[in-house]
């Protein structure tokens, strides 16, 4: 063991080591080695427990092929896209926001650009309703009737819609 006076000295030491490496400019979100330091919505394994019911020991650190996302919310306004990239190279269009959807008339297979006046339901979630978040399956008005979302605007970038027929 070590006396009080070593101790205080390699602390000493291990405090001007972690400054220069400190030093070395990178982004909030990495470590000196470019390495991401949290992946706040991870999709990994390691968390989890075996089968036998025993606990996992991290035998490594987080992979960047394992960091997740947190879902786009797609709201009525403003339109506004945002792309990233997915893993094995491609890119995913995120829709923010949005005004309009491109809405397919079944009886006359006629596709139009209309206006989305309201969110009218939601099945996902009971929250989105109030919100006005769009997903897939939400149930939208428009001038020309209610309409039900076929697309994932989140993932798509744009907002798909089947004509509702309604019951007379």
């Amino acid at each position: 063991m070590r006396s009080g006076k070593r101790r205080k000295q390699h602390n000493k030491l291990s405090l001007q080591a972690n400054k220069l490496i400190c030093q070395i400019p990178c982004s909030p979100r990495q470590d000196h080695k470019g390495r991401p330091t949290s992946l706040s919505a991870w999709h990994g394994n390691l968390h989890k427990k075996k089968t036998s019911g025993g606990k996992k020991r991290a035998y490594r650190m987080k992979r960047r092929f394992e960091r997740g996302s947190f879902p786009t919310e797609t709201t009525m306004g403003k339109p506004k896209k945002k792309t990233g990239r997915t893993h094995g190279g491609g890119t995913k269009t995120r829709l923010l926001g949005i005004t309009h959807a491109n809405l397919s008339n079944p009886s006359t297979g006629k596709t139009e650009r209309v206006e989305i006046l309201r969110v009218i339901k939601n099945p996902a979630n009971v929250d989105y309703d109030r919100r006005g978040v769009i997903t897939k399956g939400t149930v939208v008005e428009t001038p020309v009737g209610t309409a039900r979302v076929t697309s994932r605007p989140g993932q798509d970038g744009s907002v798909n819609a089947v004509l509702i027929p309604t019951k007379s």
